[in-house]
C-alpha cells in the first residue's frame, strides 16, 4: 500500500492548540489541493481522536471530483477508515453515515458491544492487534480489500505510529503563517518519539500556497 500523510501545522509545529480544538491554519488554495489529493486516493485515514474532536466527514467538497471517480468505476467518494482500538467511534458520527464506505480499525480488546454497535450502522469492522491496532495487519487487510492508495489526515499519535512501522511513503506539510504554542498541543508526531533510527526525509518540492509553504517529501 501507497501512504501519503497530509497535515497543516503551525510554524512551531502545533496540529491545534492545548485543547485540541481547530486552528484554520491554511487557506483555501489549500483546502482545493487536499480536495485533490483525496480524489486520488482510495482511502482517507484519521484516528478516533480526530473523530471525537472534529466529528469530520472526510467526502469530497468537488463534485467534479466525484464524477472523475465515478467515470473510472470508482465510488464517488474514497473510503474512510479510523484507527480506533477501543471502538470508540460514535454511531452517530458523521463519518459512518452512507456517503462512503467506512472501515474501523479496533483491537481484539475491543468492546463486543461496541464492534456490534458499529456494524449495526454500517461500519465494516478490521480487527488488527491485541490491545492496540496494528497497522502492518489493518493495512495488509485492507489492500485484500482494494485499498491500495491511503491517505492520511491525522492526528500526531496516528502519525507518529505509522512512521515507527515504517509505513509512510510520502509526506505532504503545508506550514501556516501562524503559531499557536503550548507544550501539551498535538504536534505532527505525537507518541513516545523517536530517540534513535530517526525517520529520514528526501524534500521534493517546496511552494507558497495561501500565506504559507507547502512542502513535500519522499520518506527513505
Amino acid at each position: 500500500m501507497h501512504v501519503v500523510v497530509n497535515a497543516a501545522a503551525s510554524v512551531d509545529g502545533k496540529l491545534s492548540t492545548r485543547r485540541r480544538e481547530q486552528v484554520k491554519i491554511s487557506g483555501a488554495d489549500d483546502f482545493a489541493r487536499v480536495d485533490r489529493v483525496r480524489a486520488d486516493s482510495d482511502a482517507v485515514l484519521v484516528g478516533v481522536g480526530t473523530v471525537l474532536a472534529d466529528d469530520p466527514h472526510l467526502t469530497l467538497d468537488d463534485e467534479t471530483y466525484r464524477d472523475e471517480r465515478r467515470a473510472d468505476g470508482r465510488d464517488p467518494n474514497p473510503a474512510r477508515v479510523v484507527a480506533d482500538s477501543r471502538a470508540r467511534t460514535p454511531t452517530d458520527a458523521r463519518i459512518v453515515d452512507d456517503a462512503a464506505t467506512t472501515y474501523v480499525l479496533v483491537s481484539e480488546s475491543a468492546p463486543e458491544d461496541r464492534v456490534a454497535a458499529l456494524e449495526r450502522v454500517g461500519a465494516t469492522v478490521v480487527v488488527a492487534g491485541e490491545t492496540r491496532v496494528s497497522f502492518p495487519e489493518a493495512f495488509a487487510e485492507l489492500e485484500r480489500r482494494g485499498v491500495e492508495r491511503t491517505m492520511v489526515e491525522g492526528g500526531g499519535e496516528v502519525i507518529f505510529s505509522l512512521f515507527e512501522d515504517g509505513l509512510v511513503d510520502e509526506l505532504s506539510l503545508y506550514v501556516g503563517s501562524v503559531v499557536v504554542g503550548g507544550r501539551d498541543a498535538p504536534t505532527l508526531a505525537d507518541g513516545e518519539g523517536f530517540v534513535a533510527d530517526f525517520p529520514t526525509l528526501d524534500l521534493r518540492g517546496v511552494e507558497r500556497v495561501d500565506d504559507g509553504v507547502l512542502l513535500t517529501y519522499d520518506v527513505d
